[in-house]
């Protein structure tokens, strides 16, 4: 299976050169840092000019191993509530990423909600923003794609507790790959202030008080998610840190605080 690009030329470019090149502009490593290995990332997935930035700020402090997961949220196209694909690869302006067919099938077995369902995937963005960000850090990456779209907390606490087994047997580092935008179209001010009610969950690693802040306080987290599973697999993998590298919203590059989405890069270990 190719999978072809669904949102080039709209959320990001579709020139090979163009796209390379505003990648490496939003790759700003802090002076003196070297990237270090994490076990997890959370990054945005508007387009890269509203949320590039955020996403660069977290991958360009962190190292690229040559196994990531990629955990999605299933916006709009019709499949199952979790959807995996196996085998094949996905492709960008800057070429063929390909799936790890060995670690799908280990998660396939390890977790049976998983479905194999190509058709979730076909137009979902939130995954396909990653992936150029990843071919330029390490163009050797092999990938798992999920994406949940299951609002059910049992469910994600089934998948979270799935990936965190697999991940813990494994020999090589995985990383995951987290794709969440924070509150949507309201004005900038509650914007900021629902969406670090989130974010002081996640510094807390806590995927049921994140479920639970989401609903009760109406944080419209698109990627809530894929960030509860990614909390519980965390849980398993026993790790203990976690760090708001940057926050913005939209009305910083878009200018308009009337309706705003708000955007967090965070990393886990």
């Amino acid at each position: 299976m190719v999978r072809l690009p669904a949102v080039a030329g709209r959320f990001y470019p579709s020139d090979p050169a163009e796209l390379s090149t505003q990648i490496s502009e939003y790759l700003t490593p802090q002076k003196g840092f070297a990237p270090r290995s994490v076990k997890a990332s959370l990054v945005p997935h508007a387009g890269l000019m509203f949320s590039g930035h955020v996403a660069g700020a977290v991958f360009s402090s962190i190292r690229i191993p040559k196994k990531v997961l990629i955990l999605g949220v299933r916006h709009r196209p019709p499949g199952s509530p979790a959807a995996i694909v196996s085998d094949g690869v996905w492709r960008t302006p800057l070429g063929n990423a390909e799936i790890d067919r060995e670690l799908a099938e280990k998660l396939r077995a390890a977790c049976p909600l998983l479905i194999e369902d190509p058709v979730a995937h076909s137009k979902e963005h939130s995954l396909e923003m990653e992936i150029p960000f990843l071919q330029v850090l390490n163009p050797d990456f092999h990938f798992v794609p999920i994406a949940l779209g299951t609002a059910h907390f049992e469910t994600l606490l089934s998948v979270g507790e799935a990936i965190g087994s697999v991940l813990a047997a494994e020999n090589d580092e995985v990383l995951i790959v987290t794709s969440s935008d924070l509150n949507h179209y309201e004005d900038d001010a509650t914007t900021r202030v629902k969406d670090h009610k989130a974010i002081e969950q996640l510094m807390s690693m806590d995927a049921r008080g994140l479920y639970d802040v989401c609903r009760n306080e109406e944080i419209s987290m698109c990627g809530l998610g894929p960030a509860v599973a990614m909390l519980t697999a965390l849980q398993v993998l026993k790790a203990s840190k976690a760090e708001l590298i940057r926050y913005a919203t939209s009305a910083d590059r878009a200018g308009d605080p009337s309706a705003v989405v708000g955007y967090a890069g965070m990393v886990f270990w």
